[in-house]
């Protein structure tokens, strides 16, 4: 890879963290105990663009930054009605965009183990809940990811403990949980 390209996909998740923490800290408002919350990502600049009328709608500095432009940002479209009463699995497997939506984001809220519990877990066979065995474990961390892909393969998540909830603890980085952000990459797939 050229280090031109390189720079421009760093900016890329550079603008793809920012979305996330900020999509992140959009969902917090509403609280604990949701479902989970799909989101097509556009680029600010290029929606304004194709749509002036929607830069009175966005937030001023959101319009401000896309104006600029050497930063680049996303804006986040909830699609309502998601999973529509589907396990997330099979509702994101029937999702695709369109070739205007430059990246794809969801935030759920899962139950995780630290990686010495996970060896205690027990086998389906077994006949156990596996969620409810994970949920009742002493050392389990409740979540809040916001998980986001882009159509140039960029990928970034977003997190929040349930113990740590304010806007300064929320953590980053990209593979945080890869199957997920496979998931999510294969909705923007031709």
């Amino acid at each position: 890879m050229d280090n031109g390209s390189a720079e421009t996909k760093g900016a890329m998740n550079t603008a793809l963290t920012r979305s996330l923490i900020e999509l992140e800290q959009h969902v917090a408002r509403d609280g604990w105990d949701q479902g989970p919350r799909l989101f097509a990502l556009a680029d600010t600049a290029a929606l304004i663009k194709a749509e002036p009328r929607l830069a009175a709608a966005l937030a001023p500095e959101t319009v401000e930054m896309a104006g600029l432009a050497p930063l680049r940002t996303y804006t986040s479209i909830e699609q309502e009605g998601f999973p529509g009463g589907r396990a997330l699995d099979e509702a994101l497997s029937g999702i695709g965009w369109p070739e205007t939506v430059d990246g794809a984001a969801l935030v759920v809220e899962r139950v995780m183990l630290p990686p010495d519990a996970e060896a205690d877990l027990p086998a389906e066979s077994d006949g156990v809940n596996v969620d409810a065995w994970a949920a009742a474990h002493p050392q389990r961390q409740e979540v809040r990811i916001a998980v986001g892909v882009l159509r140039d393969g960029s990928r970034d998540c977003a997190l929040r403990l349930r113990s740590r909830d304010t806007d300064d603890e929320v953590l980053s980085g990209p593979g945080l949980v890869p199957n997920l952000e496979d998931a999510l990459a294969q909705t923007l797939q031709d």
